[in-house]
């Protein structure tokens, strides 16, 4: 199973990850990111590893 990782240091709040698996992630009030499900289902795989590869932050990863 694939496990979200994000790095907080990096992260800029950009919501370019909500926007591609508001399931998985949202931006906060504060513009902190909150990872509803590190271990996403099979069916939001595709919109979390988009989301990985659009952070314009590069503070998302996915590992297995």
């Amino acid at each position: 199973m694939s496990r979200v990782q994000v790095d907080r240091e990096r992260c800029v709040g950009s919501g370019v990850c909500e926007s591609l698996a508001p399931e998985v992630f949202e931006i906060d009030d504060d513009g902190v990111l909150q990872v509803h499900r590190e271990e996403p289902a099979a069916d939001e795989l595709d919109g979390v590893q988009d989301a990985v590869q659009s952070c314009p932050a590069r503070a998302l990863a996915l590992a297995e």
